[in-house]
């Protein structure tokens, strides 16, 4: 089985003022002892790199070195994975979308599910009850 990570699970794992820190933690190093494949898309990559360390979101940012710490011990492992967009992702992000209009955030989450279906990832593990909107895709979240 596979499955990726959203970024609020970083995030959540990272903030230490967060409620959903401890279990945010153990669920993340759950994931991180495997053996199942982790995806970690570039997408939440950015986003938890632009968010862990902005001021304006977390009372205790991250510097930029300790938010790329992280990253690097996650992709450092050997079953986590990092693809990007492969040929045909535009079409494949226009049939997540549907007839729907994507804007604001849900962009950044049909881009998340479009990458997941061209690299055959059925499971997101996030506390974001948008993803539960997308046909195939299951949703597990940890911080319930």
């Amino acid at each position: 089985m596979s499955q990726a990570v959203d970024a609020n699970l970083l995030l959540y794992a990272s903030d230490t003022a967060s409620r959903f820190h401890t279990r945010a933690r153990e669920a993340l190093e759950g994931y991180a002892k495997g053996p199942e494949l982790l995806y970690l898309f570039w997408p939440v990559v950015m986003a938890y790199l632009r968010i862990s360390t902005h001021s304006a979101v977390l009372e205790q940012p991250l510097s930029a070195k300790q938010a790329m710490a992280n990253i690097d011990a996650l992709i450092g492992l050997s079953h986590v994975r990092s693809p990007g967009e492969e040929e045909g992702f535009w079409e494949s992000y226009r049939a997540v979308a549907g007839g729907s209009v994507v804007r604001g955030n849900l962009v950044s989450d049909v881009h998340l599910v479009a990458l997941m279906r061209q690299h055959g990832v059925g499971t997101i593990c996030t506390h974001d009850r948008d993803f539960r909107r997308f046909d195939g895709i299951g949703v597990v979240d940890p911080l319930v």
